[in-house]
């Protein structure tokens, strides 16, 4: 369990100690510094959606065909291990890969944000995965849109926010971490819920021959 006093005190001691820091500095030398740390959280965030985008935005993020392991002959076992490696793939794997993504989306907007409570920020984390993984199951190419159209959008709105230069506010935003460790497992459970329902939706799809929309198009 991640201690709140402890997560504080680690941010108070960081700001402290680069505070002394910049006091060793001359005036611009010490602004160039405030500048370089913007411009790397700008970097990590831009580079972090990029990879997250392309991730996200697939409707089967695994690809990681279980059911070759599946070696049985016998036609009842087969469905069996079948549904079970499916189960494994899609239904254990998958949400917590995508729980990993929506973790770190989430502290970035954590840092990048001065404004908002951390309940606003899993809020606006959760819909845009949730509408991102939808889509997917939709059109993936819409779903790329969205997964690199709202967290840059977000960027832009946030830059342009009085207090985004405030270093001091970056450092302090290490307060708000315990609540968003608390408060993680609703979201896992979110996740999974609509992971499943997606897959169900795709499987009764599947059963009736009802095709992808991208599929028809390329016929």
């Amino acid at each position: 369990m991640i201690e709140e006093d402890n997560i504080t005190n680690f941010g108070t001691n960081l700001l402290g100690f680069y505070k002394e820091f910049l006091e060793t500095l001359p005036p611009i030398a010490g602004n160039f510094f405030n500048f370089i740390i913007i411009v790397l959280l700008i970097v990590l965030y831009s580079i972090f959606v990029w990879k997250f985008y392309r991730f996200i935005s697939k409707k089967n993020i695994l690809e990681l065909d279980l059911n070759k392991y599946n070696t049985s002959s016998d036609p009842f076992f087969m469905k069996l291990f079948a549904g079970l490696f499916y189960f494994l793939e899609y239904i254990i794997i998958l949400p917590f890969l995508i729980l990993f993504w929506f973790s770190a989306f989430s502290i970035f907007l954590i840092f990048l944000t001065g404004e908002l409570e951390i309940a606003s920020l899993l809020i606006i984390s959760a819909t845009i995965i949730a509408a991102i993984r939808m889509t997917s199951y939709y059109k993936e190419d819409l779903a790329r849109d969205i997964a690199k159209l709202f967290p840059f959008t977000l960027l832009a709105v946030t830059i342009l926010t009085p207090k985004f230069f405030n270093i001091e506010r970056i450092f302090n935003q290490f307060s708000l971490l315990p609540n968003f460790f608390g408060n993680i497992l609703y979201y896992l459970f979110f996740i999974i819920l609509l992971e499943v329902i997606l897959r169900f939706f795709d499987f009764i799809f599947s059963l009736f021959g009802i095709e992808e929309p991208e599929k028809i198009q390329e016929k």
